[in-house]
């Protein structure tokens, strides 16, 4: 969209028509784009700040399972150093098998590697988990906790244990939130003059969480 060009009389009016316009249009557009997200953070703002007084009751999943003697040969020779460092993944072989057997995917993530078993911690939003392969006893042990949706949409809060993708979509979200603010406030600056409240209630905004930073949090 190209500005108004300058030159007449009704250039300055048109003008701002023009931005005021433009300024509509991204603002419409971030909070499209921002309003699950703000949904989400805003109730989960409140269900943090509440965590206390919120009762979670989590659930344990556990299963044991026998380790074929084949695979155990296999990551018990990895285990001795052939080539294997302290935290590389499983072998395709074995991720294979744990997604068949146990019904976990375990692709690509880092191991904890002895002679004598191999660790794989699995932190998840929303509780945690871990599997370990017992190369003594040939026996996988997996055990998951699930502590409930609300602990779920907490740690999407955070940002805890979400992976890359999650991460990325937060960077979008934060700043479309701040294209939403600031066109926000641009818009407001077009209509105060024709409004006494806008600054009064902006500079309340401002105000009062500071106010509140210096004199209640130590």
């Amino acid at each position: 969209m190209v500005a108004p060009s300058r030159g007449g009389a009704t250039d300055p009016r048109a003008r701002r028509a023009w931005w005021l316009k433009t300024l509509h249009r991204w603002h419409w557009i971030s909070s499209a784009l921002c309003l699950a997200g703000m949904l989400l953070f805003a109730v989960t703002g409140i269900t943090l700040n509440h965590s206390g007084s919120i009762e979670a009751r989590p659930t344990v999943d556990a299963r044991i399972a026998p380790l074929p003697e084949a695979l155990r040969v296999e990551l018990a020779a990895l285990a001795e150093g052939l080539g294997r460092n302290a935290d590389d993944p499983l072998p395709p072989s074995v991720v294979t098998w744990l997604n068949q057997r146990i019904g976990v995917r375990v692709g690509g993530r880092a191991a904890e590697w002895s002679a004598e078993e191999v660790y794989l911690p699995l932190p998840r939003p929303g509780g945690d988990a871990w599997l370990r392969l017992d190369l003594v006893e040939a026996e996988v042990e997996y055990e998951r906790t699930d502590r409930g949706w609300i602990a779920y949409l907490n740690d999407l809060h955070k940002g805890r244990n979400t992976g890359p993708a999650w991460s990325l979509f937060i960077d979008v979200f934060a700043l479309a939130c701040v294209v939403f603010s600031i066109t926000g406030l641009l818009i407001l600056q077009v209509h105060a003059t024709n409004r006494a409240s806008v600054w009064p209630v902006v500079g309340l905004g401002v105000v009062v969480p500071v106010l509140l930073a210096l004199l209640f949090i130590h």
